[in-house]
């Protein structure tokens, strides 16, 4: 196996790295990693390319004797790279794998934008059926782009090929900061399209934690990943059968709730919630496909989540990572 990855120095690909480094089911597999902005660090069973994966010679060069492809390089709301990534860079993969003689499978690691996530309703669980609905931004756009690319490249070529579609991909103490109603918040959603400054700085203070609330006035419910358990699934469609041209949605079993997190940091932490109101849709991004067809099983629920974030120390040479940027 020789594996070409795009996205290998960003969250999701240091960790998919790793993996399969210390796995001896991997233990013949050779690794090439197609960067643009960071590099890795050398390994005899790595190999790195420079250069923008928009640039056709760049990715033929990279594409030589490649047997398997996951696809993980996007940016989000930048038009212009948004759109080399995803369309060009997409359009250039696809057209050396289609043409190779050793190409054996094409593995994309998709967005829950494509469905449109928190942003838009569904009246029952998302599944690789439902329509795809992506909220307004080239971001959103951008993945369904590219699962339909993919797919096409199905019915025109018949490639081998998989998409793993995933909601919002945690780690290490990243859920705890995207509770923060401080500076160091991450991820969204931004408070200040939900609540005013003076009361985003007054919750701040007082050390509290968002429960949000539906656009029914219900705690959200919203689908996400561990950065250990989409990695877990990447492995298990890794050369396998069942993945032959599929689509799977790679979330958490049930949706992680807004009020039974504000609930358990109240009795474990004594932490306090600001209850605030959003236009959101709650959303149960349903992982029945893949738990069936590849015999895979998320290892986080939303407590051990929460747990997990709040008890990491990180270092400060550790910076919190997006899982796009690679």
């Amino acid at each position: 196996m020789l594996l070409l990855i795009t996205g290998a120095t960003g969250k999701v690909g240091q960790v998919l790295l790793g993996r399969i480094l210390a796995d001896p089911r991997w233990a013949g597999a050779r690794i090439r990693a197609l960067c643009h902005n960071r590099s890795l660090p050398p390994h005899a069973r790595v190999e790195s390319i420079r250069g923008t994966i928009a640039d056709r010679a760049t990715v033929e060069a990279a594409m030589a004797g490649v047997t398997h492809v996951i696809h993980m390089a996007t940016v989000k709301e930048d038009p212009q790279q948004a759109m080399d990534v995803s369309v060009k860079g997409m359009f250039w993969l696809l057209e050396a794998f289609r043409s190779s003689q050793s190409a054996e499978q094409f593995m994309l690691i998709g967005g829950d934008c494509s469905v449109g996530h928190i942003s838009v309703a569904y009246d029952a669980p998302i599944t690789e059926s439902s329509p795809r609905r992506p909220y307004p931004g080239v971001y959103a756009l951008s993945k369904v782009l590219e699962e339909v690319m993919l797919e096409q490249y199905y019915i025109q070529y018949g490639i081998n090929g998989c998409c793993l579609r995933a909601p919002w991909i945690m780690e290490k103490d990243d859920f705890r900061y995207a509770l923060s109603f401080g500076e160091d918040q991450f991820g969204g959603p931004a408070w200040s399209s939900v609540i005013s400054a003076d009361e985003q700085a007054r919750f701040a203070r007082e050390g509290r934690v968002p429960l949000l609330i539906d656009a029914a006035g219900q705690p959200l419910r919203r689908s996400f990943i561990h950065v250990t358990d989409l990695v877990e699934a990447m492995l298990a469609a890794l050369g396998n059968p069942a993945a032959h041209q599929q689509l799977f949605n790679i979330a958490m079993n049930r949706p992680l709730d807004y009020g039974t997190v504000a609930a358990h940091l109240a009795r474990t932490r004594g932490l306090e919630s600001a209850r605030i109101e959003t236009p959101f849709h709650s959303n149960w991004l349903d992982n029945s496909k893949a738990r069936h067809a590849l015999n895979w099983e998320p290892n986080y629920d939303a407590i051990s989540l929460v747990d997990a974030a709040f008890a990491y120390q990180r270092a400060a040479d550790d910076p919190r990572k997006v899982w796009y940027v690679g």
